[in-house]
């Protein structure tokens, strides 16, 4: 599905390409922009990347085009943008799903995030609430930890897949406490979040805007989060350190990549703008009410986040032996 928004390396290698790069980054855009958004369409990061992608094309008096290609875990829309020119009008959502777990799950993966891709910025982080039905008796995850230990088998936790967020969280809270916690996987966080509203699963850690509506009809009591500080969004919410389980910490970032190669000029034009449209009011506002971070970095910092992701959260798969299926 394809919808349009109508608005309108090392140092050496760039400086020796400055001269012709900078005269095109001084006429840059002259056509339109293609963001391939490798998830289906209607999700949070899908949603909040066209926000995003307007505002660009309004400070850009350019047409921007959000190419959804879904499936395959993003490899597929990975490699797409891994093959296009390197000319700043093919970009890549990335994430650290996409870029850290898969290829940890997949080793043989066509792509790799480090070499085939030159990193923009980071747009927004989505950290998880940790969510139990509300009959559960845990009213904090000290006491989750301990109904688990207490029961023969412990606790079932759901996740929306095999190596998605919810699983890396529940895996880092077994791995932290110690505490017997078996993985039921979904089709997606909608199943997961109904199934634990229905008391048919002990856990799940879930986007807040995948949780909330449950959490509003009094059928899921969120316990924690994931993030490094406290949502203002959800003030009274400790965070999983604040918890009693540092290291039980992940937010989903999302954020842009273009082809490796991509003109140092171009590359920093696209920085300054994609931050300049993520951080105008009509985005924060926009955005606010789904509990995320609007986040942004130079391309050098989003390249060493990359890179500290893929060897922790591969860290943790290979800790707790999870395995594609």
């Amino acid at each position: 599905m394809r919808t349009t928004i109508v608005l309108a390396c090392t140092a050496a290698a760039w400086l020796a390409a400055a001269p012709a790069a900078s005269a095109q980054g001084d006429s840059y855009p002259s056509r339109p922009i293609t963001i391939i958004v490798p998830f289906p369409p209607g999700g949070s990061s899908d949603v909040v990347t066209r926000i995003v992608a307007q505002k660009l094309a309004d400070n850009l008096k350019a047409n921007v085009v959000i190419d959804n290609r879904g499936g395959g875990g993003g490899a597929p829309g990975a490699i797409a943008a891994k093959q296009a020119a390197p000319d700043g009008y093919t970009l890549l959502l990335a994430n650290n799903g996409l870029f850290a777990i898969l290829p940890a799950l997949t080793p043989n993966i066509n792509f790799d995030p480090l070499k085939d891709f030159q990193p923009i910025t980071p747009i927004v982080t989505f950290p998880s609430v940790l969510v139990v039905p509300d009959a559960s008796p845990a009213r904090n995850v000290k006491d989750l930890v301990a109904l688990a230990k207490s029961k023969p088998g412990g606790l079932n936790f759901a996740s929306q897949g095999v190596g998605s967020g919810g699983h890396i969280l529940g895996e880092m809270l077994r791995l932290n406490s110690g505490a017997p916690f078996t993985h039921v996987p979904y089709r997606g966080a909608g199943p997961a979040v109904s199934d634990l509203a229905a008391g048919n699963v002990d856990l799940l850690f879930s986007s807040y805007v995948s949780a909330i509506g449950q959490v509003q009809a009094g059928k899921l009591r969120v316990l924690g989060w994931t993030a490094t500080k406290r949502a203002a969004a959800l003030p009274d919410v400790p965070t999983m350190a604040e918890a009693g389980f540092p290291g039980t910490e992940l937010e989903i970032w999302h954020g842009i990549v273009a082809p490796a190669g991509t003109p140092a000029p171009i590359v920093r034009k696209l920085n300054e703008e994609i931050i300049k449209a993520a951080k105008s009011p009509e985005v924060l506002s926009k955005v606010a009410p789904q509990a995320v971070e609007m986040s942004t970095l130079s391309p050098a910092e989003f390249a060493k986040l990359i890179a500290t992701d893929i060897d922790v959260l591969g860290k943790v798969i290979r800790d707790a032996g999870i395995k594609a299926q």
